[in-house]
């Protein structure tokens, strides 16, 4: 291993669904999502501040396998999205967990939006709950349920934007301020399912099923992946200049015997400095990429098993990797060993892109 990359102790015991750093800034705290019904709060760093090995401070059993995770208004505040059908909000001070709805099929995923204090969650039932949460974080002031087109496969938001990448390739791209406003207007206990519609509605560049979608830090666009090798790089300015500079890409394929085998591309994730992103495929390779000059910045060795998630840390200084069997080669079978987390250390200009903005 290079001495700028280390493994997390004790990681998951079953395959990883997901994995966020804190927003917050300066922080090392993150979470992470399994099969294995449990979601696990690590930090980087001890007691004393000192860069560790990374520490387990808390673990939270759930009723079924944990699909998804993200941070809420602070660190101490996690949400999360599973195949019990709940979406819950977790406070770490008291480790105590809420239930702010409950959908009629697996819940997916899970974001939460500090700017205007919603928490969204797409669930298989094919629709959106968009949560909003009371001030003193008690309870949920109100839920909206939008119905979608098909089921939702990934999830991401900016500022002002959320994506929702779905079956039959298709895309919605809402205003959250508009979303919030609907709240607003539905205040009280019960859920109240409105028919919303998007600011957007695109079919993807991609030929294939979308696995990914994450935002731009600078709220201009995404990058979207597929099960087939590719990335598509998009802006939201829907006029014809900006729709002519999307463009996508082939990535995560490894030639065996002369066949080149494609992999799916699991996660991206963009560096919250420099606006490159990282992608984690299923051939066990992490790659970093510039978007504007449309050239990769370097590929990471490979890593012994599927890579499941990606995620920076607020700072851009650290890129952490999580890896589990992909079940690309047909087992179902996880084997001691192969969920690991690893944490890489960035250099100053190791993220950093090619071109010029």
């Amino acid at each position: 291993m290079a001495s700028n990359q280390f493994a997390i102790a004790s990681p998951p015991t079953d395959a990883i669904s997901a994995l966020k750093f804190s927003p917050e800034p300066g922080s090392t705290r993150f979470v992470v999502s399994s099969w294995d019904k449990n979601v696990y709060v690590y930090d980087l760093r001890d007691e004393n501040g000192n860069l560790s090995e990374g520490k387990l401070l808390q673990r939270f059993e759930h009723r079924a396998p944990v699909l998804d995770v993200c941070f809420g208004a602070n660190e101490d505040e996690i949400y999360t999205a599973g195949l019990d059908w709940d979406v819950r909000r977790i406070d770490l001070a008291s480790s105590t967990q809420t239930v702010l709805s409950s959908h009629e099929a697996g819940v997916r995923s899970v974001v939460y939006s500090k700017e205007h204090n919603l928490v969204i969650s797409a669930s298989w039932d094919s629709t959106l709950h968009i949560h909003r949460v009371r001030d003193d974080r008690s309870a949920v002031a109100s839920t909206i349920i939008i119905p979608l087109p098909s089921k939702p496969f990934s999830m991401s938001l900016t500022a002002t934007k959320l994506v929702v990448a779905m079956a039959s390739r298709a895309l919605h791209i809402y205003d959250l301020k508009a979303l919030s406003i609907l709240t607003d207007e539905s205040e009280g206990p019960s859920p109240k399912k409105v028919e919303v519609e998007p600011w957007q509605r695109r079919e993807s560049s991609l030929k294939f099923m979308t696995r990914c979608v994450a935002c731009m830090p600078d709220d201009a666009g995404y990058a979207s992946s597929s099960i087939e090798g590719r990335v598509a790089v998009e802006w939201f300015d829907p006029s014809s200049d900006s729709q002519a500079r999307k463009y996508a890409f082939k990535c995560h394929r490894q030639v065996s015997d002369d066949v080149d085998v494609v992999y799916p591309v699991n996660s991206l994730a963009f560096h919250p400095v420099h606006g490159t992103f990282a992608s984690g495929g299923g051939d066990g390779v992490v790659a970093l990429w510039d978007g504007i000059a449309k050239r990769r910045i370097r590929q990471y060795q490979k890593y012994p098993s599927s890579v499941a998630a990606v995620s920076f840390s607020s700072s851009g200084k650290y890129l952490a990797i999580a890896i589990s069997p992909g079940f690309e080669d047909g087992k179902d079978d996880v084997v001691e060993g192969t969920v690991r987390i690893y944490i890489r250390e960035l250099g100053e200009t190791e993220a950093k892109g090619k071109g010029t903005k």
